[in-house]
């Protein structure tokens, strides 16, 4: 089988049966064809049945001298541990070649989080006399109030809203569907957007008509956007941090625990798939730590 063949097949694997988000399909892809073209560049033109171990821990050696993170490499070992094994399932090859390649020990990095007043003064710095204005604010505010990823955000439908049980109805990622409490603030603020400038807007597009968050051209707002909005509000106020639309999220999160929140609860509503992910957010300050436990220890 050729590789062309072989990474179409692949592609709609982990698409239709793994029902991995686009931004995963095109990474594992991406690795893959990094590998092929690494093969290709070594004058290896070989069959997929004809690749070894040996080829696989040259392209690792390869792109380690080529400055590439821990974190990429370990990512693109995944990535092609992956596309082998669909391969064996596909009876294109027995063995998979890169079982016995171990992935870089990469460590945990604890994400960037903003404090609430840090939240508040990037919403006060909104200029709300603006077109735009009302809708950034409540942009920021549903990121940090629902803790959405942002590609969530830019795809939230007005009929996947439910004020008046107070929570909405997210696509995260595979297109699974997660329920999500909505504070009042975060209501509020996209009220205001809605009632004062989306309802008014006459040039809406057909295929945008159900999105929350529109552009000027009344558009689906891209990841692009939401980051630009966010990176021009930390200027703004002076934010040394280095923060992105993410951020609102891990700091959504982290503020549950630290108030107490069952790392379950946080899960669900993260919609992260393992407990191992939400677990990061654990990462309590000292006396907060101490305080409850020495609230809680039978010894205290």
């Amino acid at each position: 089988m050729s590789w062309e063949l072989s990474k179409k097949d692949f592609k709609n694997y982990i698409r239709l049966e793994k029902s991995l988000s686009e931004n995963s399909v095109e990474a594992y892809l991406r690795d893959v064809n990094q590998f092929e073209s690494f093969l290709l560049l070594n004058n290896s033109e070989k069959d997929i049945p004809n690749v070894s171990l040996k080829d696989i821990q040259d392209f690792l050696s390869y792109i380690t001298e080529l400055g590439m993170s821990e974190r990429s490499q370990a990512r693109i070992t995944s990535g092609l541990k992956a596309f082998f094994n669909f391969l064996i399932l596909d009876n294109v090859i027995s063995e998979n070649p890169a079982d016995l390649i171990d992935a870089p020990k990469i460590g945990r990095k604890l994400p960037v989080v903003l404090s609430l007043k840090e939240i508040d003064d990037l919403q006060n710095a909104i200029d709300l006399s603006s077109n735009e204005g009302h809708r950034n604010k409540a942009i920021i505010e549903t990121l940090y109030s629902c803790g959405l990823r942002v590609s969530e955000l830019i795809g939230l439908e007005i009929t996947n809203l439910h004020f008046n049980d107070s929570y909405i109805k997210v696509i995260g990622k595979g297109n699974k569907e997660r329920l999500v409490p909505i504070s009042n603030k975060a209501i509020k603020e996209i009220t205001f957007y809605v009632e004062g400038y989306r309802n008014h807007m006459g040039n809406i597009q057909p295929d945008s008509e159900n999105i929350l968050f529109l552009n000027r051209r009344g558009k689906k707002l891209t990841r692009v956007m939401i980051f630009t909005i966010v990176k021009r509000l930390a200027e703004k106020v002076g934010l040394i941090k280095n923060i992105s639309p993410h951020t609102f999220r891990h700091s959504f999160a982290t503020h549950l625990v630290e108030g107490g929140a069952d790392l379950r609860v946080v899960q669900e509503m993260l919609g992260h798939e393992s407990i191992i992910t939400t677990e990061i957010y654990t990462h309590l300050d000292r006396d907060y730590l101490h305080e409850t436990i020495m609230m809680h220890h039978p010894r205290s």
